[in-house]
């Protein structure tokens, strides 16, 4: 990994790697968790969720999701070729918190129109992905909370990549909030035909630092690539591009 600054870890005094636009680092030599910009000990309960599956055991999990549902190919298990298996910690912040939209709209179902109000109020443990720029399926993983230990440096897997966040508390609680905000909005097509007004805010109760451990695959299949990403705690597929059936 490049070093893009100079700084050593508070703990242990060992060098603590970082790429640019990562502001938090934990030290691979003692685990230690630092805030780049000031060289603090991070405050936060920082976890992990370690992997449950070696890169052999991907490979069953794999096939069994090619040879899963209708929509596939009836020979991907057999011809599809597995080209890569990364094995990747990426961090998260866990979002304790209560939210509530509240919201002005018009329920057009019948006739004559009616306004109606109301407010939607919800308790969530809500994940935001600390990587910017970033396509992950963060709403469709299920992460098995009841699983996540102290972060443990000692205990990952040698070939896996360890990501820093690029993303501090303040940042994730804002896009956690536009994220409720959007799904809160999907919810209210059930009471609503046209949103007037709505307003979302959350009351976060508390903010944990995890890492988790996710498995990119890529595979060929009759000349094209295509990507997976499954979840390393539990082995669930969270995105599986499928080939056409046309092929």
């Amino acid at each position: 990994m490049a070093v893009a600054e100079n700084i050593r870890c508070s703990h242990c005094g060992a060098p603590v790697d970082f790429k640019p636009g990562e502001i938090i680092a934990t030290c691979k030599y003692c685990g230690f968790t630092t805030v780049i910009q000031t060289g603090q000990a991070f405050v936060f309960e920082h976890s992990i969720l370690f992997n449950s599956y070696s890169p052999d055991a991907m490979d069953n999990l794999i096939r069994d999701w090619m040879r899963s549902g209708f929509m596939k190919p009836s020979d991907l298990a057999k011809k599809a070729k597995i080209t890569q298996k990364e094995l990747t910690y990426l961090p998260f912040w866990v979002i304790s918190c209560e939210a509530s939209t509240k919201y002005k709209g018009i329920f057009e179902r019948i006739s004559p129109a009616i306004v109606k109000e109301g407010e939607i109020k919800k308790k969530y443990n809500w994940l935001v992905l600390a990587r910017q720029a970033s396509d992950f399926p963060t709403q469709a993983y299920d992460v098995p909370l009841e699983g996540k230990v102290p972060y443990d440096f000692r205990k990952i897997e040698g070939y896996a990549k360890v990501l820093n966040s690029e993303v501090e508390k303040d940042q994730a609680v804002d896009m956690a909030r536009q994220q409720i905000d959007t799904h809160h909005r999907f919810l209210l097509q059930e009471d609503v035909d046209r949103i007037v007004e709505a307003s979302t805010a959350i009351t976060p109760k508390q903010m944990l630092y995890l890492h988790a451990p996710v498995w990119f695959i890529r595979y060929e299949y009759k000349g094209n690539s295509y990507q997976m990403l499954i979840d390393g705690a539990k082995g669930m597929v969270l995105k599986g591009d499928i080939p056409s059936t046309r092929f």
